[in-house]
């Protein structure tokens, strides 16, 4: 444990991970474990071994079954299972088995309890700390959900082993929102060298992200105000992975949807001269290298903005961002007009051209 950091409460990173869990699983009538069938052929052989008697809930992977109907089958599951309340759920995966797996947790016989072991890098630095649980409605990202706190997160590094550089790249867009909100000596430390994403010490990154986003989330558990600067890059961000959606010939990650939300909201802050010129194009820089990124059709401005209309952050019809105050810093709540917006969409597409 780096000495800067203090213990996690019930947040275990590293190598022995997955050994700890048994003393953080009551004695429950029954263990699931929820997997997909990517983490069912990579990731469950190593977690098995760890537990005892427990059955297996499957769901197919990707963001299009992070829905109530996958829900109603978790449920039916547990159901047939005669599940109680004092059944434990195991979420084996990455954002949305966490997501998904948490929220029907919460719903189950009004709640059981449930653990997290995330297996993408998006889902160990981000997705699997902080309580966030909930399904995709409507064509809306994350519009049902609760928050709703698991028991334990057990973070095995070695997982990303088998993740595709493309998922890495993804998980690594949170790294970057995360310096830019609240670290900006990791930033400039990542800027300058430009690593390559499989040539990052994973330990320590995700333990350091891991630490700011708690940090952030303590102070403010159900996002009533410090902890909007998590929503970073993810206004426009959401909008643009939910106008994907229904887009069978260009599928985006949810990481890659967040890099193009950062850029605009970069610009965005920028215009607002809360970001100096200078420091946009030190993170356009970055996040360029990184990501390999789609042109946005002129055709999808115009959902963007309807999308962007059902933000959790907005107040009285009007869409309220997180932008940033200088790299390493941030302020909420802004209100941002839609002319603005769409500029910075334009703007974005510029840099592609």
């Amino acid at each position: 444990m780096n000495e800067e950091n203090p213990p996690l409460a019930n947040i275990f990173i590293g190598v022995d991970s997955l050994n700890k869990m048994g003393q953080y699983i009551p004695a429950s009538s029954s263990v699931f474990v929820l997997v997909d069938e990517n983490t069912l052929k990579y990731c469950y052989p190593l977690l098995s071994s760890t537990l005892a008697e427990h059955s297996l809930i499957q769901i197919p992977s990707g963001e299009e079954n992070k829905s109530l109907n996958q829900c109603e089958i978790i449920w039916q599951k547990l159901t047939e299972a005669n599940a109680d309340r004092s059944s434990l759920l195991i979420n084996l995966g990455g954002g949305v088995i966490g997501d998904l797996g948490g929220f029907a947790a919460g719903c189950y016989k009004r709640g059981i309890k449930f653990v997290n072991v995330p297996t993408t890098l998006l889902a160990m630095v981000d997705a699997s700390v902080g309580a966030k649980t909930g399904v995709d409605f409507m064509g809306y990202k994350n519009q049902v959900g609760l928050f709703n706190e698991p028991e334990g997160v057990f973070i095995y590094p070695d997982f990303l082993k088998t993740l595709s550089e493309r998922e890495l790249t993804s998980g690594f867009a949170e790294v970057i929102k995360h310096y830019l909100i609240a670290d900006k000596a990791a930033f400039e430390q990542i800027q300058n060298s430009k690593p390559e994403i499989r040539d990052l010490n994973f330990a320590e990154l995700v333990e350091r992200n891991v630490h700011i986003k708690s940090s952030i989330v303590q102070q403010d558990p159900l996002e009533q105000g410090a902890r909007k600067a998590l929503n970073f890059g993810h206004t426009v961000g959401h909008a643009v992975e939910s106008c994907f959606f229904g887009k069978k010939e260009t599928k985006l990650l949810h990481g890659e949807s967040v890099a193009i939300g950062i850029i605009a909201e970069s610009f965005i802050s920028m215009r607002k001269e809360k970001l100096s010129g200078l420091e946009l194009e030190l993170i356009i820089d970055m996040v360029l290298h990184y990501f390999d990124l789609p042109f946005l059709a002129e055709s999808d401005f115009s959902p963007i903005i309807k999308l962007l209309q059902q933000d959790k952050k907005n107040v009285k019809k009007q869409v309220r961002f997180t932008l940033l105050n200088g790299i390493g810093n941030y302020s909420i709540d802004n209100f941002v007009e839609e002319e603005l917006i769409l500029e910075s969409v334009n703007y974005y597409n510029s840099l592609l051209e």
